[in-house]
């Protein structure tokens, strides 16, 4: 299926938006949940067993969306440091909530390998409205890169680059749902006055691995961990996900560096992002969760 600007109700078909379309569509969306009670709370705790320090704040409202990590108290640099994102896309629930309940369940079971940071809501604007992308309605994770237009990627650039880390891996989890067909890509067409090509949204988890370094045998075992919890994405009648290859079952590749995605941030040998389908029949939140976890615990496991 074909999408276009003319399926979009702001701007004008087949003309890219400008700042009076990108107002107007800022206009439009609302808070739909509370930053501070689904994420910020939940943080509080962490401190009793964490370092949680905030590394910026979001420039439409410092106040309501300071942006944090949460990384291990015993810092010791002699050990690989590995990462995990969650929230790059708001709108994505498990990716956030996941990153949160690995760190409140199982981080600490990894410190002695592992010095590890977690970032686990990088567009906390995009939490609360529901959204892809931030209020400029640009994509946080196809800014990663220097000099970065999208705030929610250069502040988190530049926090994990004071670490001085050696990572050694970096997951981000994410979501593919229902809505990335019925509004984010409809949004995409009309924002770049462009048309677009809608697919099937995978029906259960599959994982992005990066086309210049796949590491398939690293993706093999995230998966095979996932596999315990929740069904893996079958390709469709095409052999691909989301328009592209498959390169092994529940695995594609994306170029992560040139497409400035939030997993080609750093140089850690192994990394990938998790894609979860929060709204297969199969599956409910909590399920939803608990595979990002198991995606973690899998990678974590490859490592050790």
């Amino acid at each position: 299926m074909t999408t276009n600007s003319s399926t979009y109700s702001v701007g004008t078909p087949g003309t890219p938006w400008g700042d009076n379309e990108k107002a107007q569509w800022l206009a439009n969306q609302s808070v739909k949940r509370s930053y501070q009670d689904e994420v910020l709370s939940k943080l509080e705790p962490l401190s009793q067993h964490f370092v949680v320090e905030q590394y910026g704040a979001l420039s439409c409202d410092p106040a309501r969306y300071p942006l944090h990590i949460v990384k291990t108290r015993n810092w010791n640099n002699s050990k690989p440091t590995i990462l995990v994102t969650g929230g790059v896309h708001g709108y994505e629930t498990s990716g956030v909530q996941g990153a949160i309940r690995f760190l409140e369940t199982v981080a600490r079971d990894y410190e002695q390998h592992f010095n590890v940071v977690v970032a686990p809501c990088v567009s906390p604007w995009g939490y609360e409205t529901i959204n892809r992308w931030n209020p400029k309605a640009l994509d946080p994770n196809r800014s990663f890169y220097s000099n970065s237009p999208a705030e929610e990627a250069a502040f988190l650039m530049a926090g994990i680059s004071k670490l001085s880390a050696n990572f050694a891996l970096h997951i981000d989890l994410h979501e593919t749902t229902d809505t990335d067909n019925s509004e984010f890509r409809p949004a995409l067409a009309a924002r770049d006055g462009i048309k677009q090509k809608n697919w099937n949204i995978p029906d259960g988890f599959y994982l992005v691995g990066d086309t210049e370094d796949p590491q398939p045998e690293f993706q093999k075992a995230v998966i095979e961990s996932v596999e315990k919890v929740t069904h893996i994405a079958p390709p469709d009648d095409n052999g691909q996900y989301i328009g592209a290859p498959q390169e092994q079952w529940g695995v594609i590749n994306y170029s992560a560096k040139k497409l400035g995605l939030c997993f080609g941030m750093t140089n850690a040998r192994f990394r990938t992002t998790t894609e979860v389908y929060p709204d297969s029949p199969n599956v409910d939140d909590e399920n939803c969760i608990q595979a990002q976890v198991a995606a973690v615990r899998g990678a974590l496991k490859f490592l050790i």
